[in-house]
């Protein structure tokens, strides 16, 4: 019963599509092709006429005239056109297979659709004090960085395994920031991303290996302005460095003006300090990057071992539970079901009116 319910609903959203559809804006992709099917069976259907009409037609015996019955054809005249019913729903249902074989297609459709998620901008740091030691039995690695981009996986899969839609961008930078993948929703493009540049071997070829993490940052923002994110809400930057950082100004810029361009567009910056047995405070940089991040809504984790990198991580997916609305493009999507079903629809009733009703089997 419940099949039947959602078949009829599904026919019913369909032939729905047809009022939102007009001929003129639908494309046919295979109009010739449908001239020249239907010419042919035109053809055919005049030639299985006069071979019918040869076949039947006896000169004397087929012409026959009477008189008397004249006065019952005319009682009967009102309702002959209804001998025909069946033959009309068939015809009534060419033209919707005709336009159903010639393909139909919408040229472009926007859509906006509002998914749980957020749009997140990862930002892992390859700088040469990230191959310092680092000790992580579940993320595995041997080094800083790998523990590093072993926490990237761990949060995109955290993220994968619940009903979020995000849309993820990843960053790698040193002296400089390079954007390796920019937002996707493809969650598993993302972790093939992760993956290389997360090898000891990707890591020594890296060509920079200085400290900029506010360069990364201000590159994180430019890019949620290219992709036209700036105004929206649900966007968040989460680094993951080993804070060895002290530098304040970079270009004309400031480090305070470039988190304030991070805050003025909603826009929270959570940073993962990861360096082993290195408390709050232990590392140079803590207290001023600590300050800096909590302007713009987010949060420093002083992450100094496994544990609290896994709890950090774990802290932020639950953050980051909000929604995002995504504009989608679909560029020629077929269309030509509405049609088909109303073909198929008409013909199955002139199907039943023929094999059920005696006086409507007159064809044509």
């Amino acid at each position: 019963m419940d099949t039947l319910t959602e078949l009829v609903v599904l026919a019913r959203r369909t032939l729905a599509q047809l009022d939102e559809l007009t001929l003129s804006a639908l494309p046919l992709l295979h109009r010739n092709e449908t001239v020249l099917v239907l010419g042919a069976f035109c053809v055919l259907a005049l030639g299985a006429l006069f071979a019918c009409y040869v076949a039947r037609h006896r000169p004397g015996r087929t012409d026959i005239v009477l008189p008397a019955l004249l006065p019952t054809m005319r009682q009967r005249a009102a309702l002959a056109p209804l001998r025909h019913t069946a033959f009309v729903l068939f015809l009534g249902g060419l033209p919707f297979f005709a336009v159903a074989l010639a393909d139909p297609h919408t040229t472009l459709i926007q859509e906006r659709s509002t998914f749980p998620g957020h749009r997140i901008a990862i930002l892992i740091d390859a700088s040469l004090s990230m191959d310092s030691s680092f000790t992580a039995q579940q993320l595995g690695g041997g080094n800083t960085f790998l523990a590093n981009v072993a926490a990237a996986e761990y949060f995109i899969k955290r993220r994968m395994e619940g009903s979020h839609r995000d849309l993820v961008s990843l960053i790698q930078f040193g002296g400089e920031a390079y954007i390796v993948t920019p937002f996707t929703n493809d969650y598993e493009n993302v972790l093939l991303s992760i993956g290389l540049i997360g090898t000891p071997e990707e890591y020594d070829r890296f060509p920079d290996h200085g400290t900029l993490v506010m360069l990364a940052i201000n590159r994180a923002v430019q890019l949620f302005g290219t992709f036209d994110f700036l105004r929206a809400q649900g966007n968040l930057i989460m680094i993951f460095s080993d804070g060895q950082d002290t530098h304040a100004v970079y270009g004309e810029q400031t480090l305070d003006e470039i988190l304030q361009e991070a805050a003025d567009n909603a826009i929270p910056v959570y940073f993962i300090r990861t360096a082993y047995n290195q408390e709050m405070g232990d590392v140079l940089p803590d207290n001023t990057w600590k300050l800096a991040v909590e302007k713009t809504g987010g949060r420093f984790y002083p992450a100094a071992n496994e544990s609290a990198i896994l709890q950090a991580v774990q802290e932020i997916d639950e953050l980051s539970a909000g929604e995002i609305e995504i504009t989608q493009y679909v560029a020629h999507q077929p269309r030509f079901s509405p049609f088909a079903l109303a073909a198929v629809g008409l013909w199955s009733l002139a199907l039943v009116c023929g094999l059920g009703v005696k006086q409507f089997r007159r064809f044509p």
